[in-house]
């Protein structure tokens, strides 16, 4: 949720004519991680959390890209996406971590 948290707040700075384009798109993949790893919890099984925790991953490097993306176009101007990247890569590294052991 922090990850989402930052995404907004650095969003905030990006140019209103980018409000349903890269903005958008952004935030949902932002939102979609943790909301992947909470309707995987809840199907309360091994294999589907699993399925979920991976999709939660995919949402993750699409967010890295986009934010990669809206930097090198010049949107985060106002705002760093640095703090956001390094979020990502701790919340990728829990990602992975957590379906080794569910693997297990």
């Amino acid at each position: 949720m922090t990850l989402a948290e930052q995404v907004y707040h650095l969003t905030q700075g990006f140019p209103p004519a980018e409000l349903y384009g890269m903005t958008g798109q952004i935030r949902r993949a932002a939102t979609s991680v943790p909301a992947n790893i909470a309707e995987g919890y809840g199907r309360e099984s091994r294999k589907e959390y699993i399925r979920y925790l991976q999709i939660a991953q995919g949402s993750l490097k699409e967010l890295e890209t986009h934010l990669l993306l809206a930097d090198r176009v010049g949107l985060t101007s106002d705002g760093n996406p640095m703090s956001c990247l390094e979020q990502c890569e701790i919340v990728g590294r829990m990602l992975r971590a957590l379906i080794r052991s569910l693997q297990r």
